[in-house]
């Protein structure tokens, strides 16, 4: 007996770590001490030590059901971007700048090559917010997951200026919401997704006309990393006075986050498109429009208020980003909380 008849393959892990550096090295940053292989990873603090007042943030999370897609649908290389949007998109809603992110991915058997085009959506991913993938683990788990499954998890470390954090404490009435479009569902509600469509490959590849695409292409588009956005809005000068990245919990759970007592936030529904996708879950699942704003986006990411005599200045650095915002509402006196009208 050995340990690959018990069911782990240490071989296909080191093949998998071989495959996986290409993808890894893109993602250097000049802080980054050591390459892949380490026990830990390294990052100087050399930058943060020059700041003011530094404050580290992190966030961590995984892409849920999301993965039952991937498996269904055998495409591996986008789950990654959405493991690392999920953490670096808190952090930068807090005002901070990712540095670097971690991964963790359990599989039933190690395939090197799927564990490597996993991590080449991670790399992506971590491209996309200019952080640094500076280590993880695929732990291979025989007997505990089937072999053809896996979960995806990861974590990122942030920095900010102390002054520069988004806190919502200089909200006042007047200030106006600007949303940011989302790419689709991003990585919540998949639960009720798949009670609403058959998880079958066939149910999968079929296409719809008002997506314009297959139902899988819609519901695996990896999540949008807001974090270029909200730094070019920074770089343009403008305070954010306060920040929502909307996940699971969709409108009614994640805006009131970002508000202090005595404000709320009121949206207007009609003020941005809904993406498709949003529109024929509601039909075909037959789900009430209050419950649709409380599990999803509805086509809205990252929502942030700002000062109204810096709205056009905002709405023009988030464009230069690359991201389509929107003004979808604005902040009004009363109970905390988030009104959609």
């Amino acid at each position: 007996m050995d340990y690959k008849k018990a069911g782990v393959d240490i071989e296909a892990g080191y093949k998998s770590v071989e495959l996986m550096k290409e993808h890894v090295k893109k993602t250097m940053r000049e802080e980054v001490m050591g390459g892949l292989g380490g026990f830990s990873g390294a990052f100087s603090l050399k930058k943060i030590k020059e700041m003011e007042d530094p404050v580290l943030l992190s966030g961590t999370d995984g892409c849920g059901t999301k993965v039952k897609l991937a498996f269904l649908m055998d495409q591996h290389d986008t789950i990654g971007i959405d493991a690392v949007a999920m953490c670096v998109n808190d952090i930068a809603c807090a005002g901070g700048e990712p540095l670097f992110f971690l991964d963790y991915i359990a599989c039933g058997k190690n395939y090197p090559e799927k564990i490597a085009e996993i991590v080449k959506g991670v790399a992506e991913g971590c491209l996309q917010s200019d952080a640094a993938l500076i280590g993880g683990e695929t732990a291979e788990h025989p007997g505990l997951m089937p072999e053809d499954e896996y979960d995806l998890a990861g974590f990122a470390v942030g920095v900010a200026e102390r002054k520069d954090m988004i806190t919502g404490e200089d909200l006042k009435e007047g200030d106006v919401l600007i949303g940011m479009a989302s790419s689709g569902v991003h990585s919540n509600g998949f639960s009720l997704v798949r009670k609403v469509f058959e998880m079958t490959t066939e149910s999968l590849n079929t296409y719809y006309d008002e997506l314009g695409k297959t139902l899988g292409e819609a519901l695996l588009a990896p999540t949008r990393i807001y974090v270029k956005a909200l730094k070019s809005v920074k770089d343009a000068g403008v305070k954010v006075k306060a920040c929502s990245h909307v996940t699971g919990g969709g409108f009614y759970e994640n805006i009131p986050r970002m508000l202090k007592d005595g404000v709320c936030a009121v949206i207007e529904k009609d003020s941005y498109p809904i993406p498709p996708i949003f529109t024929l879950m509601a039909k075909k699942g037959e789900i009430e429009e209050t419950m649709m704003y409380n599990t999803f986006n509805m086509g809205l990411g990252m929502v942030v208020a700002v000062d109204p005599a810096d709205v056009e200045k905002t709405m023009e650095a988030m464009k230069a980003a690359g991201d389509t915002p929107y003004v979808v509402g604005k902040i009004v006196a009363g109970e905390k909380g988030v009104q959609l009208v």
